[in-house]
């Protein structure tokens, strides 16, 4: 009598568990570094295609097999997956021998044996929502589609940082705010708030994606603490500290009536962030702005923020590629020294 067939089957073919995703196809992956352990989602199938892909955080870049980022729920699941198919397999034999053993009774009647097989309770699959997060995100290089708490992320396939990439997009917003200061029926009031709203959110949007990548990289700076505090809200400053802090130039093919325009741009957005956009003698020493009067409303043009906007996309190129060279040149090096 072969006793345990269903086991002997379960062990030699193993358990195949599928894992369960969210209702959006989004399938829940934890950070396993203990001091990250943060999560995020993918979706199974986008991005890179291939067998034994490392999977990156997209918080903190820490890059494992793909085994290490299941969830702790995941692995519950798993886990009761497993306990209730060990457990139908066990019972399901332990019945096929009750049963044999009932019908291989003594047929002289003088001796009877009879056998049933019960369990208290069959093993619950342990249940689990997948959590919500607050954006999604299509990889510009690989097209996997991912969702994370905050904005900037890592790639969980390719590992590649989405900074440029967002602040790409934050561009596109600002060129259809001033589109839309431009529309017929709006109020002068309404034309300026748009057109100034464009102009601090593309220096905002600067400011943000140039203090991400700089934390990211601050490993390659000649003072990494620094690096990793660096703001992007004066130009000219930001200028400096890139060159001394990293080595290569962040105006690199800027004209200087483009350089004068950034520069005059991020000092307007100084004063419509704490002046209410009156000029004082700060703004016309640090400007240069010829047509400025202290005491009165800095004027702010459509112009003013296509000629920013096109400055900002020129900056995040030079920092973006910046930092390809010094991570390809690092890769580069490190293999040589193999």
């Amino acid at each position: 009598m072969d006793s345990f067939r269903r086991l002997d089957q379960l062990i030699n073919r193993g358990v195949a568990v599928t894992v369960p995703v969210s209702d959006d196809g989004f399938c829940g992956r934890e950070c396993p570094q203990p001091d990250c352990q943060k999560y995020f989602g993918i979706v199974l199938g986008t991005g890179l295609e291939g067998e034994d892909l490392p999977c990156h955080c997209p918080y903190c870049g820490h890059a494992d097999e793909q085994s290490s980022f299941h969830t702790k729920d995941q692995l519950k699941y798993f886990s009761s997956v497993v306990q209730q198919r060990l457990s139908d397999a066990i019972f399901g034999d332990f019945q096929e021998m009750s049963a044999q053993i009932n019908s291989r009774q003594d047929r002289s009647g003088l001796v009877r044996v009879s056998t049933k097989t019960t369990r208290s309770r069959r093993p619950k699959i342990h249940s689990y929502d997948e959590k919500k997060l607050e954006t999604e995100l299509v990889c510009a290089l690989c097209t996997l589609r991912y969702m994370v708490y905050g904005v900037f992320a890592f790639c969980p396939d390719c590992g590649e940082h989405n900074s440029f990439q967002i602040l790409m997009k934050n561009m596109e917003v600002v060129e259809k705010m001033l589109t839309m200061s431009e529309s017929e029926g709006l109020t002068k009031e309404i034309k300026d708030h748009l057109v100034h709203n464009a102009l601090e959110d593309c220096v905002s949007t600067f400011d943000a994606f140039g203090r991400e990548i700089c934390r990211v990289h601050a490993s390659r700076a000649t003072n990494p603490e620094r690096a990793s505090k660096l703001s992007f809200q004066n130009l000219e400053r930001a200028m400096r500290n890139v060159s001394q802090l990293f080595g290569f130039e962040l105006d690199n093919g800027l004209h200087e009536n483009q350089s004068r325009a950034g520069i005059q741009a991020f000092q307007k957005r100084h004063l419509l962030a704490h002046k209410l956009g009156i000029v004082d003698a700060e703004y016309m020493e640090k400007s240069g702005d010829p047509y400025a009067v202290i005491g009165r409303k800095v004027a702010i043009s459509t112009q003013d923020v296509h000629q920013l906007i096109s400055v900002v996309k020129l900056l995040a190129k030079n920092l973006h590629s910046g930092f390809q060279r010094k991570a390809t040149l690092a890769a580069l090096s490190s293999k040589n020294t193999e």
